[in-house]
């Protein structure tokens, strides 16, 4: 499985319900096992930069790319880009994640 996570960080503060409502037609797209987008708590004290996280996970690297290909991506992106100041992205196979103090992946 492909994890995918990406942050977000708005360029004014008025823009974060903005940025989640464009996330939020990510929601649709069929390729995804799972997807969610939420706002950050903020309640790390030494962390407080990232505004939106998306968090998705799909069954291999080609759902991932059918995922960003659909039309409904590009959609989001035209809406959100205008609004956000920096975007991370993480995409990571979870098979090859350490789990364990002990485990050498």
């Amino acid at each position: 499985m492909i994890r995918h996570i990406v942050f977000f960080t708005a360029r004014h503060d008025g823009d974060i319900e903005a940025i989640r409502d464009g996330l939020r037609k990510l929601t649709g797209i069929p390729h995804a096992q799972h997807l969610e987008i939420a706002l950050n708590r903020k309640s790390d004290p030494n962390s407080k930069e990232v505004d939106v996280v998306v968090y998705g996970e799909f069954a291999d690297d080609a759902a991932l790319a059918a995922y960003k290909a659909h039309e409904t991506y590009a959609e989001s992106i035209r809406q959100v880009k205008p609004l956000r100041e920096m975007r991370f992205a993480v995409d990571y196979d979870q098979s090859k994640a350490v789990k364990s103090p002990d485990e050498h992946p």
